[in-house]
C-alpha cells in the first residue's frame, strides 16, 4: 500500500493543469437544510458556467436525486462494487449539473475491500480532471471515515442556523476538523434566518469563537432567509433556484455564489499550490492501518 500511495503521489504531482476543487458541505446536526443548500449551490455554480459534480455522501440516506426530481438506476455503490463504470453512475441534473447518488448499505469505509477503495480513489481522480468543482454533500454529524475525507478536501462549507444548538454543533464540527488539520479553509453560512441581523449575529458569533479559541480565521459566505418557496420546491422536486428564480432566497444565493467564486479567484495562487493534494492526502490517510 505504501508503494501504491507513493506512486499515486508522484502521478498527481506530474498532472499538468488545474484540477477541480474538492469542497465538502457539512453541518453539525441534521435539519439545517444542508442537502437543499448543496443542491442549489451546485446548480447555481453550474448556471454560471462552471463544470460541477455533486456527490451524495449521506450513505444510506442520500436524497440529492429526490431534491432534483430524478430517479437513479445506479449509485456510487454500484461503481465501487465493480458492477458499473464511473460514467454509468453520473447523472445529468438541471443547468448542466452532474451528480452521483450515494446509494445505501455502506455505513462505513472499514467495510470496503481494497479494490473498492482503489476504485474510489480512481473515481475522485477522474472527477478532478473533468470538473471545476467536486461538491461532497456529507451526512449530518461526523464519523471516522467522513473525518478522513473532510481532512483531505480543499475547503469546507459549514451550514448552521441561528439556533444555539446548531451554532454550538457547527463550532464543534469545525473544531474537530481543525484539530486534525489546522490549515483547512472553512466557509460559514447561516441558513433559514428570519432577518439579516439574525444571520449576521450568528455568523459573527461563529467567526469570533473560532478566532478567540482556535486562532482560526473563517470566511463568511452570508445567510439565506427562511422562505416558503423552499418547501414548495421540495414538494415539486425542483431546486428552488430553478423553480423560483425571482424569489429572495434565490437572489441571495446568487450573491453568495458570486462571493464564493470571487474569493476563489483571489486565491488562485494558493489553488495552484494545493490542487494536487486532495487525492494524495486522501490516499495517505486511508492507507494507514491497511499496510
Amino acid at each position: 500500500m505504501r508503494d501504491q500511495a507513493e506512486s499515486l503521489r508522484l502521478k498527481m504531482l506530474k498532472t499538468k493543469g488545474d484540477l477541480g476543487r474538492s469542497i465538502a458541505v457539512v453541518s453539525g446536526k441534521g435539519g439545517v437544510g444542508k442537502s437543499n443548500f448543496s443542491t442549489n449551490f451546485a446548480t447555481t455554480l453550474a448556471k454560471k458556467g462552471k463544470k460541477v459534480v455533486l456527490v451524495d455522501m449521506d450513505i444510506g440516506m442520500g436524497n440529492i436525486h429526490i431534491l432534483i426530481g430524478k430517479s437513479v438506476s445506479y449509485s456510487l455503490r454500484d461503481y465501487l462494487q465493480g458492477d458499473k463504470l464511473l460514467d454509468e453512475v453520473i447523472f445529468e441534473g438541471p443547468s448542466g449539473l452532474q451528480y452521483i447518488s450515494g446509494g445505501s448499505g455502506m455505513s462505513s469505509l472499514l467495510e470496503w475491500s481494497e479494490d473498492m477503495f482503489n476504485r474510489l480513489i480512481h473515481a475522485f481522480e477522474e472527477l478532478q480532471k473533468n470538473f471545476d468543482y467536486i461538491l461532497f454533500d456529507m451526512g449530518a454529524g461526523i464519523t471516522n471515515w467522513s473525518l478522513d475525507l473532510l481532512t483531505s478536501v480543499d475547503e469546507i462549507v459549514v451550514i448552521s442556523t441561528a439556533e444555539p444548538t446548531s451554532i454550538t454543533d457547527a463550532y464543534s464540527m469545525m473544531k474537530y476538523i481543525h484539530l486534525r488539520d489546522s490549515d483547512k479553509q472553512f466557509y460559514i453560512l447561516c441558513n433559514r434566518t428570519f432577518s439579516k441581523e439574525e444571520g449576521l449575529e450568528t455568523l459573527n458569533r461563529l467567526k469570533l469563537t473560532m478566532k478567540s479559541f482556535l486562532g482560526k480565521d473563517v470566511i463568511v459566505l452570508g445567510s439565506l432567509p427562511e422562505d416558503a418557496v423552499v418547501r414548495k420546491a421540495v414538494r415539486e422536486q425542483v431546486p428552488f433556484s430553478i423553480a423560483y428564480p425571482d424569489a429572495l432566497i434565490t437572489k441571495t444565493l446568487h450573491l453568495i455564489v458570486a462571493r464564493f467564486i470571487e474569493h476563489r479567484v483571489e486565491e488562485v495562487h494558493a489553488h495552484e499550490q494545493t490542487s494536487n493534494k486532495f487525492l494524495s492526502k486522501l490516499k495517505s490517510i486511508f492507507s494507514k492501518g491497511r499496510d
